[in-house]
């Protein structure tokens, strides 16, 4: 077969890629083993589009060509499939993730498949023109480009997070002086302040507070924080409800939850991890070109 090596490469280095970047984080997605599955089979059929394309296109075989085109087009549907799941599974969350975030997460699985593509084309071209080392050598650049510029910028650099304490003044709720909820209950004010856990997030730019002002940001973090500290809300407890509210006179944000492992500081580092969406971070975009 004259193209074998630089198809072999380029579906190699494609099929690679994707297994690096089909990995379960703390949000909890994929599911393994099924979602596993699914995405590295996927993974496999975008490689391999990505490595036959370019022998095809020095054979000037546009009929092909055409074919793989259509191909890689299906992969939008990948966006689709990704909200589809998600938004199945927000009936049985307690704190959801909210459509935002879903739609943050589709977009990125779209982007992985497409970065496949791209890294199995790279392989086999440079294989094509060099050998096997320059294959390697332009998956690899390929990868590294294309990875850092889908990477999600995380909270932290736009938003210094701190502890709070929250504090009852009459029935009502706060997190430092940030008002929150009322709490009616007597023995709810009492679990809450026992233990309920407390931060402030403050914007440290004016593209930050718009950031911070979008709600489906706010609900990225407090989904995020729920995942990993656990929360004793239950369907007939709302009052323990995790809340994110925002102080408008100077763009602060107190966030407030009752979470089965009461750690302040776990909670600040969760918060400071929480990426920054998309849908938030497009209005603060076009601020700072104004």
């Amino acid at each position: 077969m004259a193209h074998g090596r630089s198809i072999g490469l380029g579906l190699l280095m494609g099929v690679l890629a994707r297994i690096i970047l089909l990995r379960s984080d703390y949000r909890q997605y994929p599911t393994y083993p099924h979602g596993y599955a699914s995405h590295l089979f996927l993974g496999i059929i975008a490689a391999l589009v990505g490595a036959v394309s370019v022998p095809a296109l020095i054979e000037r075989e546009w009929t092909a060509v055409t074919f793989f085109v259509v191909v890689a087009q299906q992969f939008r549907e990948i966006r689709s499939m990704e909200r589809d799941s998600l938004k199945a599974l927000e009936e049985t969350q307690l704190v959801a993730r909210g459509a935002d975030y879903i739609e943050s997460i589709a977009r990125v699985f779209e982007a992985r498949y497409y970065i496949v593509i791209l890294v199995a084309a790279s392989a086999a071209y440079g294989t094509e023109r060099g050998g096997v080392l320059l294959g390697i050598v332009l998956g690899v650049l390929a990868f590294a480009g294309s990875a850092s510029v889908i990477k999600q910028e995380p909270l932290w650099m736009s938003v210094e997070v701190k502890p709070a304490k929250l504090s009852f003044k009459g029935a009502g709720l706060y997190v430092d002086d940030i008002f929150i909820m009322n709490v009616g209950l007597e023995e709810s004010r009492q679990t809450i302040v026992r233990y309920g856990i407390g931060a402030i997030l403050i914007p440290k730019t004016e593209t930050a507070r718009d950031t911070l002002a979008n709600l489906g940001q706010r609900q990225a973090i407090l989904h995020d924080a729920a995942g990993i500290l656990g929360i004793k809300k239950d369907v007939d407890t709302p009052e323990y409800t995790p809340m994110a509210t925002r102080h408008i006179p100077t763009g602060r944000v107190g966030v407030f939850m009752v979470p089965e492992e009461r750690d302040p500081q776990l909670l600040v580092q969760v918060i400071r991890r929480t990426p920054v969406l998309e849908s938030a971070r497009g209005r603060s975009m076009y601020r700072r070109s104004m």
